[in-house]
């Protein structure tokens, strides 16, 4: 198997930065294939990174430019970073990763299994149908207003893209207690509603190159701002 070449490109400045008013193609194809993100908060230089499930929406009554909803408890430690410091990263992509045969791991441990038919099948749709980068989302997170329309409308939107065909949600939190309401974690009381408004990305490919982007209102882009 011929290796792939690699291009790793400095990038701690900004590298090819474009300005658009829009996402990237390629950034909203990942987001709509995946179902978790990284979200990255900070208070006090203390990081916190926490997997969520999320809701991508390119344009709402609520706002015209993309939003990222997610929900939280309103005691977490994400809830707390976002209200002193609204300045958030998001980490997306929507490769299929296993070990590969043969490696190895790290103590010694007895090299893994074959791969199984499944396995071999996820690692070909990470060639196919699948792309073949990760998103670095840069945005301002907000909470939504309790019993609000705006939360109300993005709570709907949430629930309906995290149930699946058969009307059972992503996440059952309550089914251990015997509680029949999936959509608890979704839309319950105890839950408190974040919007992250995008405001730059930057994509990484396989191969290790950088493209960064600023996302701004269509006036600016058109130099009329």
């Amino acid at each position: 198997m011929d290796k792939i070449p690699l291009n790793y490109e400095a990038s701690e400045g900004d590298t090819n930065k474009q300005v658009t008013s829009t996402l990237p193609q390629e950034v909203v194809q990942c987001l709509e294939n995946a179902r978790f993100l990284h979200l990255a908060t900070c208070t006090d230089n203390v990081p916190q990174v926490s997997l969520m499930n999320y809701t991508y929406l390119p344009s709402s009554p609520h706002s015209s430019a993309p939003v990222i909803v997610m929900t939280t408890n309103p005691a977490s430690r994400k809830t707390t970073n976002i209200v002193a410091n609204p300045n958030v990263s998001l980490l997306v992509h929507d490769w299929v990763s296993h070990r590969p045969h043969g490696r190895r791991p790290s103590g010694g441990s007895p090299e893994p299994a074959a791969p199984s038919s499944l396995a071999s099948l996820l690692l070909n749709l990470n060639s196919s149908a699948m792309s073949s980068i990760s998103a670095t989302i840069g945005g301002a997170a907000r909470l939504a207003p309790t019993g609000s329309g705006e939360e109300k409308f993005y709570v709907a939107q949430h629930l309906e893209n995290n149930t699946f065909e058969d009307g059972s949600a992503l996440f059952t939190p309550a089914a251990a207690q015997g509680e029949a309401d999936a959509s608890r974690f979704v839309a319950g009381e105890d839950v408190r509603v974040i919007i992250v408004d995008i405001k730059s990305v930057r994509i990484s490919d396989f191969k290790g190159n950088v493209r960064d982007w600023d996302l701004v209102p269509t006036q600016a882009v058109n130099g009329t701002v």
